[in-house]
């Protein structure tokens, strides 16, 4: 029976995790721990919780004889805020998790990375596996501060062995509801695709996101698992999924716009997207279904699940979908 904290437990990831972890009987409490008030199912409280501030988390995990965290608090949607702000959630916040399951003998951690970690690089591997380095973009925040906080999990690895860690580089989450910058890409006339490139999306659908996270919570396995349904969508099948054609605009072009457009604070996001776009990492799945959790929707089911919750028709698929994993 462990008892469990759950970083973020009142935002969308957090409390599927909370509900799916408190309805388990090898689970003896669960705490949504967040700044933002959370309804709670039964075996579960709320506790106000910040991660940005040391004594707060580890105030919360020696109140509740917390043994094992799940740390899912970050930076949504990443661009909203400055660079400093982002970075005090999404990797000092890290630190103090970690130093807090240290100090109070925590047994396990299981941290959501991202996909990003590995940076958009045009000399990505297709597909990525865990083995591959991490070289998150210094130019891009986000990417960046998943780089620091995978450079800084290894440390802690190799310096406090007792607290085992599990790492979720996951993909592109879409689930029941999910709006956010990636979906907003979608709701153009003509979906923006970077010439030359097919920008390829992995997805993972909420409830498989979950449920790795509750093996990682649970289990005895430890390790870095890439997140992901099998298979990759590419601009082009969600412009034809949405009935819609693609605008093909070249790198450069993009580039221009974009760094026009932020200088005069009409968007937030910088030339640097281009890479975003650009090369997007494509996960190997393969080790995740070897050892921690089978995803139940490839990438392509995972996006029709989202666009038909949304109330959009989806068009038929041609072709084979090509497999990741």
């Amino acid at each position: 029976m462990i008892r469990v904290l759950v970083t973020g437990g009142a935002g969308f990831l957090g409390s599927h995790a909370v509900a799916a972890l408190a309805a388990r009987d090898d689970v003896a409490h669960v705490v949504a721990g967040d700044l933002r008030e959370a309804r709670v199912p039964d075996g579960a409280t709320w506790a106000r919780l910040d991660v940005t501030d040391p004594a707060s988390v580890a105030g919360v995990i020696a109140e509740h004889d917390v043994d094992t965290v799940v740390h899912l608090a970050a930076i949504v949607n990443p661009g909203t805020l400055d660079a400093a702000a982002e970075r005090a959630v999404d990797v000092d916040g890290t630190r103090n998790v970690l130093d807090a399951c240290v100090a109070a003998g925590a047994r396990r951690v299981v941290i959501s990375s991202s996909g990003a970690a590995y940076g958009y690089h045009a000399d990505n591997p297709v597909p990525l596996r865990e083995t591959d380095p991490v070289r998150g973009n210094e130019e891009f925040t986000y990417s960046r501060h998943k780089r620091e906080v995978e450079e800084m999990l290894a440390r802690y690895r190799a310096d406090h062995p007792g607290l085992g860690q599990v790492v979720l580089r996951i993909g592109t989450i879409l689930g029941p509801g999910v709006d956010n910058q990636i979906t907003a890409l979608w709701r153009a006339r003509r979906l923006l695709r970077v010439r030359g490139s097919e920008s390829p999306f992995v997805f993972a659908w909420v409830d498989d996101v979950t449920g790795a996270v509750v093996a990682g919570a649970t289990g005895d396995t430890t390790g870095t698992f890439n997140v992901c349904g099998d298979g990759v969508v590419t601009v082009a099948d969600i412009a034809a999924s949405l009935g819609r054609r693609t605008l093909d605009v070249p790198a450069w072009a993009l580039a221009a716009a974009l760094r026009v457009g932020h200088a005069l604070r009409l968007t937030v996001h910088g030339p640097e997207r281009v890479g975003f776009l650009r090369h997007r990492p494509v996960l190997d799945n393969s080790r995740l279904k070897a050892e921690l959790y089978v995803p139940r929707l490839t990438s392509r089911e995972a996006f029709e699940t989202w666009l038909h919750g949304r109330g959009a028709p989806a068009a038929k698929s041609g072709g084979p979908r090509p497999e990741v994993g």
